[in-house]
């Protein structure tokens, strides 16, 4: 059962940026799986239908992964990390997005 939010998500409201790194270059080139930063009340269907209606694609899956933020110490300064929430969309094989 779905949980209720209270409000609906836009497509653009979604996904923030898509995560450049060595890890995610690599994902996108040999396993077709492209990372995004999204919105932390984003839910899988929000975040396919986005990738979807954005880019022209076929979406086969997406995972989710919630990152907490951790507390952080620089000498008698202590801050914490933002916590994230990346999502993980693996697309079909003869789609492709150009994000370069």
């Amino acid at each position: 059962m779905p949980i209720e939010i209270g409000f609906e998500l836009r497509n653009h409201e979604v996904l923030r940026r898509p995560l450049i790194t060595e890890k995610t270059t690599y994902l996108s080139e040999r396993r077709n799986c492209f990372v995004f930063l999204v919105d932390s009340a984003a839910t899988k269907q929000n975040v396919k239908e986005a990738v979807e209606a954005h880019w022209s694609v076929r979406v086969l899956s997406v995972r989710i992964q919630n990152r907490v933020g951790k507390s952080r110490r620089f000498k008698t300064i202590v801050g914490e990390t933002s916590p994230a929430k990346r999502a993980f969309v693996t697309l079909h094989e003869d789609d492709r997005i150009a994000l370069f």
